[in-house]
């Protein structure tokens, strides 16, 4: 295993591809790829996030105010949250401050945080429309809102939206989402870095290696896994990308793919339905289907080098060549992963393979970079907008419905 601090391949045979669609689609590439790096440059594009020069909407200086709380309490939904956890999960060890996350409508979940002394929590409210259903249902279900309230800060576009309103009526500290930046893409805008920034991480770091995969070897590794996800997309070949995540430290980080994934490339009847599978735990339930069902998933294997500290004595119990015997947890769970390729290999299924060597901000930063990078072109190359989500506006639309109309709900 290379000893890179991001480790990347693909497995993935020509078999499964169509060699004269992929011709195509690599000519493709070649043309759209100037495009991409203009949109990268241009501060009215939501690449422009990957730029060096991206301009964000608050000064930290005006941030230095609330540094004083230890309690933080972020409030979203979707790609509003899902970067911040994928950031505190993967940081976690050099995180100081407590961090709690609203994500969902969970009443039990409410209840119990009202008993702390909320005046000590700083709450970061993320809506990018500032007028999310949940994430504006938890803000009112805490009671947290009053006049001048020096511990609540939210983020929206600046548009007539509720936030914005209250931030207006109420004295609140208001900073604007760039409306150009969808929440899917947000995790390294004001969405992102903010909550960062109160976790006492290092946002120029998470922005260090944004452009790494535009040139040399990454670029090429770039175009190949491009070329080769469009023509499994379009020739509907593997409609399920199953993530195999052999590092806890990276389920956040999977949640934040996921979405990315789903909602940029679902449409027009198209799309991979990503599903996350921890192992080895899932080795006893879903392996079986996994090797021998349907050959219509490809599988993406993450893992990380972790120093493990338990390593398992069996001496005293076993005989000495037992295959458990001094054997790390971390060492175990690198050859069930071996083990798993080996299978894959030898039934011909295809994979790609991810191992993280060090959990940093630059890295963890790359490889946002990477993934988006990767999803948008892949939807300029089967002509579908990587940006919107018409589906899930329409239940969004469908909802409010209901509520404006009382709707009658029975159980």
């Amino acid at each position: 295993m290379s000893k890179k601090q991001l480790f990347y391949r693909n497995q993935i045979s020509v078999k499964h591809l169509d060699k004269k669609y992929l011709s195509n689609l690599s000519k493709k590439f070649n043309n759209i790829f100037p495009n991409i790096v203009n949109e990268i440059n241009n501060p009215k594009k939501t690449l422009n996030i990957l730029s060096k020069n991206f301009e964000f909407n608050f000064s930290f200086k005006d941030l230095k105010q609330f540094k004083k709380f230890k309690d933080i309490a972020i409030i979203g939904m979707g790609g509003s949250i899902l970067g911040a956890e994928a950031i505190y999960k993967f940081l976690k060890p050099k995180v100081k401050n407590q961090i709690h996350f609203f994500d969902d409508i969970n009443e039990s979940a409410i209840n119990k945080f009202k008993r702390k002394n909320l005046n000590n929590v700083l709450f970061l409210v993320i809506s990018k429309s500032g007028n999310t259903t949940e994430t504006v249902s938890n803000l009112f279900a805490l009671k947290i809102i009053k006049k001048n309230a020096k511990n609540i800060i939210f983020i929206s576009e600046n548009t007539n939206n509720l936030l914005n309103t209250l931030s207006k009526k109420l004295n609140l500290t208001y900073i604007h989402h760039k409306k150009f930046v969808g929440g899917r893409y947000s995790v390294l805008s004001e969405v992102g870095v903010i909550p960062l920034y109160f976790m006492d991480l290092n946002f120029k770091k998470l922005r260090a290696k944004t452009q790494s995969f535009l040139r040399g070897s990454k670029r090429l590794f770039l175009k190949q896994s491009a070329i080769n996800l469009a023509c499994l997309l379009k020739k509907k070949k593997m409609n399920n990308l199953i993530f195999l995540n052999y590092s806890p430290e990276l389920e956040k980080f999977l949640f934040w793919c996921q979405q990315l994934i789903a909602e940029s490339l679902g449409k027009k009847g198209l799309g991979f339905l990503p599903i996350i599978s921890n192992v080895p735990k899932d080795h006893h339930s879903l392996l079986q289907l996994y090797l021998d069902g349907p050959k219509d998933k490809l599988f993406y294997i993450f893992s990380s080098d972790n120093k493990s500290k338990i390593k398992i004595n069996t001496a005293k119990i076993t005989k000495k060549n037992f295959f458990l015997n001094n054997k790390s947890l971390n060492e175990i769970k690198f050859y069930q992963k071996e083990a798993l390729k080996k299978a894959l290999n030898k039934n011909k299924i295809p994979f790609r393979e991810f191992h993280i060597n060090t959990f940093s901000e630059d890295i963890l930063g790359e490889m946002f970079s990477y993934f988006i990078l990767e999803t948008v072109i892949i939807a300029k190359l089967v002509n579908i907008d990587p940006f919107d989500q018409p589906a899930v506006e329409q239940v969004k639309t469908y909802t409010k419905n209901y509520l404006t109309k009382n709707a009658k709900y029975n159980f």
